[in-house]
């Protein structure tokens, strides 16, 4: 497909549905990053994704609310756990947090051993299938996204740990299913490693725009050239990343503060 044939309505249901995980991704990102649990991400959307699995393994609809509540309460429960963790070994919390992660993958390995399409199934958990959203999907994961927003807006800054963890759980149940594990991870982390030199209201508005920016051009790039969607995003992502990083200010220190 050349650039002249590409229909840019046929991505456009998938560039809102990244649109929609950058909005909550992106702050919580940053809060991630500035506490330093950063693989909190790829385990609680481990967590999620193991319920979704559990609750397909009961012929329920795959974008029913049983699917959604399953994956929901997957992520609340796995919040709860580490909440309960990081206080009583609050010294050992990343290496608890990547036990859980391994412990979900591999349950979902298990769940899935006897299914025939279980491989197809978990690779779609995992590396999403952004370019096949419809609009009808986005519908709840809009609504959520609006709440979980303005709770991030107005209490940001007063969250406590637990509160902290289950408004994650619940942002990340609803973008597993939209984008897979790989995109939720890069959509937290990557976009906040890009501006963490930059400060004031251009560090977030910088943000948004390499989110947006990885979001758009995979899409287009996977689309002209037949690529899985989801990998090109979290490497178009990765490498607009790297460029507003390299343009951006200095770290204190020169490339000692780089290293510490």
């Amino acid at each position: 497909m050349m650039p002249a044939d590409l229909d840019l309505m046929i991505i456009l249901p998938a560039l809102l549905a990244g649109l929609l995980v950058l909005v909550t991704h992106i702050p919580l990102g940053a809060q991630v990053l500035k506490r330093g649990i950063v693989f909190i991400d790829l385990a609680i959307a481990q967590i999620a994704a193991l319920g979704v699995i559990i609750a397909g393994a009961g012929d329920f609809e795959p974008q029913g609310w049983a699917v959604q509540g399953a994956a929901a309460a997957a992520a609340v429960l796995g919040a709860l756990l580490l909440t309960w963790t990081e206080k009583r070994w609050p010294e050992v919390q990343e290496a608890q947090i990547g036990v859980m992660f391994i412990l979900a993958a591999t349950g979902g390995l298990l769940l899935v051993a006897h299914n025939p399409h279980g491989g197809e199934h978990l690779q779609d958990l995992l590396a999403g299938q952004i370019l096949w959203v419809r609009y009808q999907q986005l519908l709840l994961p809009a609504v959520g996204t609006a709440l979980i927003a303005a709770v991030l807006f107005f209490f940001q800054n007063s969250l406590s740990r637990l509160g902290f963890y289950l408004i994650f759980a619940l942002a990340v149940t609803a973008s597993v299913q939209l984008v897979g594990v790989y995109l939720v991870f890069t959509s937290l982390i990557v976009p906040g490693l890009a501006v963490r030199h930059y400060v004031g209201k251009k560090r977030m508005a910088l943000a948004y725009l390499v989110g947006a920016g990885g979001y758009a051009a995979g899409l287009v790039l996977s689309t002209l050239y037949d690529l899985p969607s989801g990998a090109l995003i979290v490497w178009c992502l990765t490498a607009l990343a790297v460029l507003v990083y390299a343009l951006g200010p200095k770290p204190p220190g020169g490339l000692r503060a780089m290293h510490s």
